[in-house]
């Protein structure tokens, strides 16, 4: 299979050195394997969005000579591909509007499991709209952790695909995507593996390819927490960009013993140094230290 990866950020601010990690583990990975690296802005949540960090991320990755083969996709401009997908899980009975608040769902810990709405039709507001989740276990290999399983009902139970607002649910907006372009490979953070069973669930439905997954232990700051949520997750400075570059390849487990005077030099040097089991070693050791 010809490797295509992608790195999928979503414009709510600047990048930070956890996002720069992930950026930099996706490239090598697609490199490595001799095959396409791709770019891809998530910019389906206007509200949490902020202005012009679309533009400054890219040209972040461009100064760390963080180059895509392709086009950038903005999801921003997929409406009708996500339509597409909704009405062929609606017109096969996948999905349902749900009119349910907070207070409805808390005697289930905010969980809905019932493959219906459970409160009144309203129709003063629109509803959002629901994946029914299977009694089922979904089984995949994530290329750090190994062999994972999981209970879509039980773990995610019916869950959103498209909002009260109207706005489309990450889930299904990563899977038409990936499926439009090729990607083979998934490298991202721990923080979204929990999204790895709703999402081969949706790729089943919509008889879309699954690839392959590997998931990156969080960048943490001093105090154990996720960096992008802790006051550490300062932009990564591109006017300078080799020290931040560096220390991503360091935290990857990639030693590069010479020292190129350009990240584009830098990238090429790990590249060659680079060793798929060696990120696996890298990531299972800051795992087992969390």
């Amino acid at each position: 299979m010809h490797y295509r990866g992608r790195f999928a950020p979503s414009p709510t601010g600047a990048l930070h050195f956890g996002s720069l990690v992930t950026a930099v583990a996706s490239w090598l990975m697609a490199r490595h394997a001799g095959g396409e690296w791709l770019v891809r802005m998530e910019d389906i949540d206007p509200p949490r969005e902020v202005a012009g960090s679309a533009r400054d991320i890219l040209r972040t990755l461009d100064a760390f000579g963080l180059e895509a083969d392709e086009r950038v996709l903005y999801q921003s401009q997929r409406e009708a591909a996500y339509a597409a997908a909704f009405d062929q899980l609606r017109n096969a009975g996948q999905v349902f509007p749900c009119w349910c608040s907070r207070a409805d769902l808390a005697p289930d810990g905010g969980m809905h499991r019932d493959g219906r709405c459970v409160a009144s039709p309203d129709p003063s507001r629109p509803p959002a709209w629901r994946l029914h989740a299977p009694d089922t276990v979904i089984r995949w290999i994530d290329d750090v952790r190994g062999p994972q399983e999981e209970n879509l009902r039980q773990v995610a139970g019916d869950f959103v695909i498209r909002r009260v607002e109207g706005l489309w649910a990450y889930q299904l907006a990563c899977v038409v995507d990936d499926a439009a372009q090729g990607v083979t490979h998934v490298v991202r953070g721990a923080d979204l593996l929990e999204s790895t069973a709703r999402q081969i669930h949706l790729q089943r439905l919509l008889h879309l390819p699954s690839p392959g997954y590997l998931h990156l232990p969080l960048v943490r700051d001093a105090e154990g927490r996720k960096l992008s949520k802790s006051s550490a997750a300062l932009p990564v400075d591109r006017s300078d960009p080799l020290p931040a570059l560096r220390r991503a390849l360091d935290w990857l487990g990639v030693s590069v013993r010479v020292a190129p005077d350009t990240p584009w030099a830098l990238l090429e040097a790990a590249r060659d140094a680079f060793d798929p089991a060696a990120l696996r070693r890298s990531s299972l050791g800051r795992e087992a230290a969390l």
